[in-house]
């Protein structure tokens, strides 16, 4: 049974995430501070952590950052209603690719859970070499890990194979913001649009940077595309 620690100083809402994830088959233990996070993360073994954004004393990014130090993997979302460039560009530094934002729909959670759990599997199936959907998956667990170098090579292969996918772009220009070469994101997010005019992910990308560039801040955290 795979184990979820959700951190949220909100009562109701830690309940909520629990009755969403408990029927999906998941141990839940919960927590509504990030101190206390720490320590059961420094003492008990869990596929995923559930972090909130703002919490008191410690908030979720803080939380991701003592982890990161004292070398604790444990994959990590995001939960935000308050999320904006500088955090989302160093949540994505310290590993957390995958942001949800309040008020979150059961179906998105459920989702996002079971992509990342998936993803991060310990026996990680060896990626044949037209594996197209096998190196986008890699490309975004490799992300998580922070190995940004490793994960362009899957990224380059992945287009290689697919040079007609939104996806496989949309990623490549996170992993460019990631690197700080935003006229590289900025490319590869209008070559997703320029291929499907209506990929989201794609479109809120570009908007969020036209936004950092031209009022110096945005309220969207970065968007994968496809779960």
């Amino acid at each position: 049974m795979k184990r979820l620690l959700v951190v949220d100083d909100e009562p109701n809402v830690r309940l909520n995430y629990r009755i969403t994830l408990e029927g999906e088959g998941y141990k839940i233990i919960e927590t509504g501070t990030a101190l206390d996070a720490l320590q059961k993360l420094r003492t008990q073994p869990f596929d995923l952590t559930i972090l909130d954004m703002r919490m008191p004393e410690m908030d979720g990014l803080e939380l991701l950052a003592a982890m990161r130090r004292e070398e604790i993997g444990t994959p990590a979302v995001i939960i935000t209603a308050f999320s904006d460039v500088p955090n989302a560009v160093r949540a994505m530094k310290l590993g957390a690719i995958d942001f949800l934002q309040k008020p979150l729909r059961p179906e998105e959670l459920r989702q996002v859970v079971a992509e990342i759990i998936l993803r991060h599997q310990p026996a990680q199936k060896t990626i044949e070499p037209d594996d197209f959907e096998g190196h986008l998956t890699a490309a975004k667990r490799l992300i998580n890990l922070r190995e940004f170098g490793a994960a362009k090579s899957h990224i380059v292969r992945a287009l290689e194979l697919n040079g007609k996918s939104p996806e496989a772009f949309n990623l490549a220009g996170v992993l460019a913001e990631l690197m700080d070469d935003y006229d590289r994101a900025k490319k590869c997010y209008g070559e997703a649009i320029r291929i499907n005019k209506r990929y989201e992910p794609a479109q809120q990308n570009m908007r969020r940077i036209f936004e950092l560039f031209h009022f110096g801040s945005s309220t969207e955290p970065f968007h994968l595309g496809d779960k």
